[in-house]
């Protein structure tokens, strides 16, 4: 699976939490949630989750749990409609990322938009737990989006990397 086809809202269970409680589970995510393996999440029936809720090893917030799972199976309609995930994504930016070039992060701070992908949509296709923040953090992680200060070594190696749908 490629970057650009990780699943959007997959950073749904860290909404109201910290990137440390998550990375601490994140061993365990992967383990219960079948490695991330949108077609068998999409299976996960009740005695599934009711296992997943009893687990220590992850956040037991049975909207988040729910949230996976309903995901998967939204990610899985957009791949038989467009072909692949990423070509969905990536038409939100016009097949190319957004570089921006910030030069302090108060400019950051105060100027920065999501430039496209639409939480709006993607909830409109069933997705849960994808709201403008976790959209945009999503476009950072694939790298539809480039925020690194123009100072920074980051955004001149990051800004060299193509995508090709």
């Amino acid at each position: 699976m490629t970057a650009g086809c990780r699943v959007p809202g997959a950073e749904g269970a860290q909404a109201g939490l910290s990137w440390l409680t998550i990375l601490r589970k994140r061993e365990n995510y992967r383990q219960v949630f079948d490695g991330f393996d949108p077609a068998r999440v999409a299976e996960f029936g009740s005695e599934k989750i009711e296992r997943l809720m009893a687990n220590a090893g992850i956040v037991r917030n049975r909207l988040k749990v729910l949230s996976a799972v309903r995901n998967a199976r939204a990610f899985l309609a957009i791949q038989r409609e467009f072909g692949r995930f990423d070509a969905y994504v990536w038409r939100f930016v016009e097949g190319k990322p957004k570089i921006n070039r910030w030069r302090s992060l108060p400019e950051v701070l105060l100027k920065r938009r999501n430039p496209g992908l639409s939480s709006q949509d993607l909830i409109r296709r069933g997705f849960t737990f994808v709201g403008p923040t976790i959209c945009y953090a999503f476009m950072q992680a694939v790298g539809m989006v480039n925020d690194h200060l123009a100072a920074c070594f980051r955004h001149r190696e990051i800004s060299s990397v193509s995508h090709t749908v």
